[in-house]
């Protein structure tokens, strides 16, 4: 069960955002990614807690930054409930979508599980509900994502297989690379893996 700190920040200025302290494991049917958020500062700031099951699909999703939780799971498409903490501004959504998308790394580890098992040559669309910081407001966009190769790095534990994929934000035009090895992100835009205690798991199969 890896665990770990990514270094999060604004992928476009840079200006830190703070911590994501994480541990993830593989379960029977899926996988789960628990992490609690912290400021530059080291104050708390919120939880990530998502399972997915074998296909990335969203079992369960509950997030909590800023005053406010998000809900969700795969039903109908994808839903969710939005509120503060009194429950007093709740709403409920949904999008004829394949998963959620956000901050958090897991999003992107999640995602790359909605691909196809094979390793395809054209770009992959999906459709996702990012819920944007800090506020976790919900947006409905679509990416194409795809496998632009893989390479094996040396690591103290042994040989990391890392795989690249490609992203292309299909409204804007702008693309980025996302770097993955098993179950953790090494890097991607606004990412950087910056501890990490044991191996990655491989998610394969």
């Amino acid at each position: 069960m890896p665990r770990g700190r990514y270094s999060l920040y604004d992928p476009y200025d840079g200006t830190p955002l703070g911590d994501e302290h994480f541990h993830c494991a593989p379960g029977p049917s899926g996988w789960r990614y628990t992490a609690r958020t912290t400021a530059p500062d080291g104050t708390a700031t919120g939880s990530v807690d998502l399972t997915t099951d074998y296909l990335g699909r969203p079992v369960r999703l509950e997030l909590h930054a800023a005053g406010w939780q998000v809900r969700g799971a795969a039903l109908d498409g994808i839903t969710w409930v939005r509120s503060d903490p009194t429950g007093a501004e709740a709403r409920e959504g949904n999008a004829r979508a394949h998963g959620f998308t956000g901050t958090s790394p897991a999003f992107l580890i999640a995602t790359t599980r909605l691909l196809p098992a094979s390793p395809a040559p054209t770009p992959h669309r999906l459709r996702l509900v990012a819920l944007t910081h800090p506020v976790l407001a919900p947006r409905t966009l679509d990416q194409a994502w795809t496998r632009a190769g893989e390479a094996t790095h040396e690591a103290d534990a042994g040989p990391l297989r890392v795989v690249n994929y490609q992203v292309s934000d299909l409204e804007t035009g702008e693309q980025h690379e996302v770097h993955i090895a098993g179950d953790v992100v090494l890097a991607a835009p606004g990412v950087e893996l910056e501890e990490l205690d044991t191996p990655p798991n491989s998610l394969d199969g």
